[in-house]
Parts: structure tokens; sequence; C-alpha cells
């Protein structure tokens, strides 16, 4: 039993030892932050949800692509059609709230929402990410 509770709890040890050390060295832990893609129909909608999202203060910035085109399945279909799409830099700790505030503001009846974990980058930037986006 005890070596299961041990097990169970190397996860949170192993990531508090982590945020120790970063806090010691001042080096970046790999996935502490992530960068969600958002799409969306137009640029106006893309602007909208942008400055809605840095408005709430989940991202340290948030980078608008150009049109591109799209092919997907959409209620057993193949459609085309052009997308804008969001670059969003935040906190991995905050890819939930945005989620769901995105999905209450997006026209879109399944936005695309997803993440990936930024393993490395330039200190400084990583840095800013963390300054600019209020922890909880």
């Amino acid at each position: 039993q005890v070596l299961t509770l041990s097990l169970l709890m190397y996860p949170m040890l192993r990531s508090l030892a982590l945020q120790l050390h970063s806090l010691v060295t001042g080096s970046y832990i790999s996935g502490t932050h992530s960068i969600a893609f958002i799409n969306c129909v137009n640029e106006q909608v893309a602007k909208d949800i942008a400055r809605a999202i840095m408005d709430k203060k989940l991202a340290a910035c948030v980078n608008i692509l150009p049109k591109s085109s799209a092919l997907y399945f959409w209620k057993g279909e193949l459609e085309e059609s052009t997308e804008i799409l969001l670059l969003v830099k935040t906190r991995t700790s905050k890819i939930g709230e945005l989620s769901n505030y995105v999905r209450s503001i997006h026209p879109f009846e399944i936005p695309e929402i997803i993440s990936l974990p930024i393993d490395q980058g330039n200190p400084l930037y990583l840095k800013w990410i963390e300054e600019s986006v209020p922890r909880d």
C-alpha cells in the first residue's frame, strides 16, 4: 500500500522538484508553456477572438495568420474552405480555461482548439510569457 501511494505521488513530487530546480537555476521546465491553435472563419472573427483572449489575460501573445485552405470531413461530406489561424502563446495551465472561453464565444459548432507544449525556446521570451499571463 505504501509502495502504491509512493508511485502515485511520484509525478507530483517530480513536478515539484522540477519547479524548485527551475526557481533555483532559472532554467525552463519543458511544457510549462504551450501554443494553442484556433481556427476562425474570417479575419474579423479572428481579431475579435484574439482581442477577447488578450482582454481576459489568457495569453501573452496571439498571432493572426493569413488565409489558408482547409479540407475536412463535416457530417460525412468533404468540405473545403478558407480559414484564419490564431497562434496563442500561453501557460499550459491556462489551456483548459482558454478552450472553455473560446468555445463560449466562437461561431463554429466545433471550433478547432488544440495545443502543443513548448519544449524549448529563447529563455527571455519564455520568461516574458511567464510574466505576461497571470498564474491563476
